[in-house]
């Protein structure tokens, strides 16, 4: 089964900052991640992505560098600031509570 993107959409930038917790890292192998994790059922579009990482960046939420790679073309790689780890903390809460009223909202209540 494929996750529709418009239930996801809304946290392309949660996304992101989760995977700069982990480590720097650079569009692509971010991608390619979220592709992993979600067994393939889900995928950022290169537009998507590039446009959360000018917003964040806008935001001061991340930062980016120019990676030194030996071989192969440069990555631009990004960094998760302070600003950018407490956000996500609040992403993090906001999406909890989201989670938590719609599983109230759509169980099936037992009949008594």
């Amino acid at each position: 089964m494929y996750i529709a993107g418009d239930l996801i959409r809304g946290h392309t930038e949660t996304i992101i900052l989760a995977r700069l917790m982990q480590r720097d890292s650079y569009g692509y192998e971010i991608n390619k991640t979220v592709r992993e994790l979600s067994g393939g059922r889900y995928e950022l579009k290169e537009a998507t992505l590039y446009t959360a990482f000018k917003r964040l960046e806008e935001t001061g939420q991340i930062m980016s560098y120019w990676g030194s790679e030996a071989t192969g073309a440069r990555r631009r790689y990004y960094r998760i600031t302070p600003a950018g780890r407490m956000a996500y903390q609040e992403q993090v809460s906001v999406w909890e509570a989201t989670k938590e009223i719609i599983d109230r909202l759509i169980a099936m209540e037992e009949e008594s």
